[in-house]
């Protein structure tokens, strides 16, 4: 994808295009694009598929701790998932 950077944008304008991401609940980015295509092709947009960016708020926001943490339930609730297999491999196995 095209990337532009926009120089000189008018403080006005940067203001009410962080109010609208922050109303909307989405980014910058996602804002803007979203802006861009309302006003120069607003059938499109109105067709295009809607993203949901209800955990965007989250992204890039763990501490290294926090992350390690979640990655240490994560492998912990695999080895469980795991288990339940084999259990229920068992009950198979005794019911034949």
């Amino acid at each position: 994808m095209k990337a532009i950077t926009l120089r000189n944008l008018p403080p006005e304008l940067a203001l009410r295009i962080e109010e609208e991401a922050k109303r909307s609940g989405a980014s910058l980015n996602a804002t803007v694009i979203r802006l861009l295509q309302q006003a120069l092709a607003p059938e499109a947009a109105a067709q295009a598929p809607q993203r949901f960016r209800d955990l965007d708020h989250m992204v890039g926001n763990w501490t290294k701790e926090e992350a390690d943490e979640f990655d240490k339930y994560l492998a912990e609730s695999k080895r469980i998932d795991v288990e339940l297999q084999r259990l229920e491999w068992q009950k198979d196995e005794d019911a034949a």
